[in-house]
């Protein structure tokens, strides 16, 4: 690969020290990192505090009541989004492996939440999500496998109101979705999903260069 040189250099370690600067502005308590560390115990890759903060915010500004969330892991990212919702708002969170979903129920408790804030559904996302309700939900986080991305957002669009926000985690797939050499099929996948998103005339989109790459797109009304 070609070395950077002399001013772009420069931009280079200026976007990786700002990028560095994002994720350390993020103060983060007990209960995540407890649940940092138990991800990391896993062998799970969790989501870095400036993803967290941005999904927060956007919770937040949603003024989120409903949240599906497809990838629980130990409970990184639903700490998050339970801390953007409103005080009534409830996180539905889908994940194959229950072990891990027992993990994020601690690590909710420890920050704080009641346990009637949090609905957890063991399954697959694509045996789950045909299941809840259409138009139920104000925001969407997308952090399962990436060979379902697509199939993922069709389904998404239909849990969203309208004003609704879905997002996908991971889609820089450390740097590989822009790298011209020969790819696996999932950052394959993951590059018809960001055509897809930004040919969409439902969704007005953006992708936020937080932690491995946030794709964001509201659903038009």
């Amino acid at each position: 690969m070609r070395q950077p040189r002399g001013q772009e250099r420069a931009i280079t370690a200026n976007r990786q020290t700002s990028w560095a600067f994002a994720d350390a502005f993020v103060a983060e308590d007990d209960a995540l990192r407890w649940a940092r560390d138990r991800a990391r115990e896993a062998g799970l890759r969790s989501v870095s505090p400036g993803t967290g903060a941005a999904l927060r915010l956007l919770a937040a500004t949603a003024d989120a009541k409903a949240v599906a969330e497809i990838g629980t892991g130990t409970g990184v990212s639903g700490i998050y989004l339970l801390q953007g919702l409103r005080p009534d708002g409830v996180l539905t969170t889908v994940d194959p492996e229950p072990d891990r979903q027992q993990f994020a129920k601690q690590a909710f408790r420890a920050a704080g939440f009641a346990g009637n804030r949090a609905r957890f559904i063991p399954g697959r996302a694509l045996d789950v999500l045909p299941r809840l309700a259409d138009g139920g939900y104000d925001l969407v986080f997308c952090d399962g496998d990436r060979l379902e991305s697509l199939d993922v957002l069709a389904e998404s669009l239909r849990l969203l109101r309208p004003g609704g926000i879905v997002c996908f985690e991971g889609v820089f797939a450390d740097g590989r979705t822009v790298d011209s050499g020969i790819q696996p099929a999932e950052v394959l996948r993951l590059r018809e999903l960001l055509r897809t998103v930004r040919e969409s005339t439902e969704l007005v989109e953006s992708l936020l260069p937080v932690g491995d790459g946030l794709l964001c797109a509201v659903r038009r009304g």
